[in-house]
């Protein structure tokens, strides 16, 4: 399911929409069918490890180890 990002017509409102591909796609704020696809920016890959090593390191600060392989889990 695809993650894509629209704009409508009739109101000018961003929204993002997980989408089948027989989902007729509407405007959450107006309810509008007149809804123009935009081009989604992809994620810059260099950016990927980083915000990993991050949030790693944020669950070892919490104390919890759930998104480590068991490898990466120190050892006690």
């Amino acid at each position: 399911m695809p993650l894509y990002d629209y704009q409508c017509c009739e109101c000018h409102n961003l929204f993002e929409k997980l989408v089948f591909s027989s989902t007729q796609v509407m405007c959450p704020a107006c309810g509008s069918t007149r809804i123009n696809k935009l081009v989604s920016k992809p994620a810059p890959k260099s950016l990927t490890a980083e915000i990993l090593s991050g949030a790693r390191k944020q669950a070892a600060r919490e104390g919890h180890f759930s998104n480590y392989s068991a490898s990466e889990k120190p050892k006690k």
